[in-house]
C-alpha cells in the first residue's frame, strides 16, 4: 500500500469509538475520531479522510444530518452509516440522501472491514478515458460470466467508469451505482447459480479461515452449478444506463419480494442488498422467474 487510507469516525460513545479505532488501526488505517457530526465536518478539511464512518445517534449533528451536510460540502467522500436496531427508516433515508452504505451495529464485528473495503474499492476509478467516454452517444455491453468472484470487481469498475463518463452521476453517485451492481452480481452468482444461502456463505468464511474446503469450491466442481453462467447487459446513453443481470439458477418467487417500505428486511443480508439496489437505482424490476433483475439509472438532468 503506497499511502495510508484515512478514515474519519463520528461516534459519541467513547467505548464504541475506541473499539472501532483499534480495529481499523490494526488493519493499517489512519483513524481520527469526532464526537459528533459537526466536529466531523470541521475535521474533514484538516484530516482529509477518504471515508467517513458515522453513528446515527449523536448530539449536535446526528448521522443523518452529517450525511446531508457532507453530501453538499464534501461530495467525493463516501459515508458508511452505522445503524442500531429500530433505526431502519432513518437508514433508508440516509441512503436516499447520499450515504454509500449502512452497517447494523450487530454486524460491526463481522462486516466492518469488508464493508469499508467494498466502498473504498468502488470509489477507485481510472479517469484516463473520461474525455473519450463523454463523447459517446450510445453503447451496449454484453457479458457471460463464469461463477468467479474475481470477475465482479473489474466489471463493476467498468460500469462505474462508463456511467460516470457520460455524466449520469457525480462521484458519490458512481459509488452508489457500483454498490447496486456489486450486490446484484453477487446475488446472481452465489444465491442464483450456486444456490447458496446467506448462512451457507457465512459458514464458508469460517471454513476458509480454518483452511477447510468451502461449499463454493465444492459447487464449482459439481453439475449443474459449475455449468451455469451470469449474463450481464448494459445499454448506456447520456440519458440513462439500463443494466440487466440474469443467472441460470431456478429463480425465486418474486411475490415474496418486500416493498422498500418494509424496513424490517434491512437486517437480513439479501434484504440489505435489495434496499441498497432500490435506493441507489431509479427503477428496479424482476422477471417472472425471479432469476433476472433490471436496474435503471437516469441522469439527474432527465429526472
Amino acid at each position: 500500500m503506497t499511502s495510508v487510507t484515512r478514515v474519519l469516525v463520528a461516534e459519541d460513545s467513547p467505548t464504541q469509538a475506541f473499539q472501532i479505532r483499534a480495529r481499523l488501526e490494526e488493519e493499517g488505517y489512519e483513524v481520527n475520531v469526532a464526537k459528533n457530526g459537526q466536529d466531523a465536518l470541521d475535521l474533514v478539511a484538516v484530516f482529509g479522510p477518504q471515508l467517513i464512518l458515522t453513528d446515527m445517534e449523536m448530539p449536535v449533528l446526528n448521522g443523518l444530518e452529517l450525511v446531508t451536510a457532507s453530501r453538499t460540502q464534501h461530495p467525493t467522500i463516501p459515508i458508511i452509516l452505522i445503524t442500531a436496531q429500530g433505526n431502519d427508516e432513518s437508514a433508508i433515508e440516509a441512503l436516499q440522501r447520499g450515504a454509500a452504505a449502512y452497517l447494523p451495529k450487530s454486524q460491526l464485528g463481522d462486516r466492518l472491514l469488508s464493508t469499508i473495503d467494498q466502498v473504498l474499492e468502488l470509489k477507485k476509478a481510472d479517469r484516463s478515458y473520461t474525455e473519450l467516454i463523454q463523447s459517446m452517444r450510445y453503447n451496449e455491453l454484453q457479458f457471460e460470466l463464469h461463477n468467479k468472484a474475481e470477475l465482479i470487481s473489474p466489471l463493476v469498475e467498468l460500469i462505474q467508469q462508463m456511467t460516470a463518463g457520460v455524466s449520469l452521476c457525480d462521484e458519490t453517485g458512481r459509488v452508489r451505482v457500483g454498490m447496486a451492481v456489486d450486490c446484484a452480481l453477487r446475488n446472481a452468482i452465489f444465491h442464483g447459480n450456486l444456490e447458496l444461502s446467506r448462512e451457507a456463505l457465512e459458514a464458508d468464511r469460517d471454513r476458509a479461515i480454518e483452511g477447510q474446503p468451502t461449499q463454493v469450491e465444492q459447487r464449482l466442481k459439481e453439475a449443474p452449478y459449475r455449468d451455469r453462467r451470469t449474463h450481464v447487459t448494459m445499454k448506456l446513453t447520456p440519458e440513462q444506463a439500463r443494466i440487466v443481470i440474469r443467472d441460470e439458477g431456478p429463480g425465486f418467487d418474486t411475490s415474496t419480494v418486500p416493498g422498500i417500505e418494509e424496513t424490517k428486511v434491512l437486517n437480513e443480508q439479501w434484504g440489505r442488498g435489495l434496499v441498497l439496489i432500490r435506493t441507489f437505482m431509479d427503477e428496479v424490476s424482476f422477471n417472472d422467474q425471479g432469476n433476472e433483475i433490471t436496474m435503471i439509472k437516469r441522469s439527474s438532468e432527465t429526472g
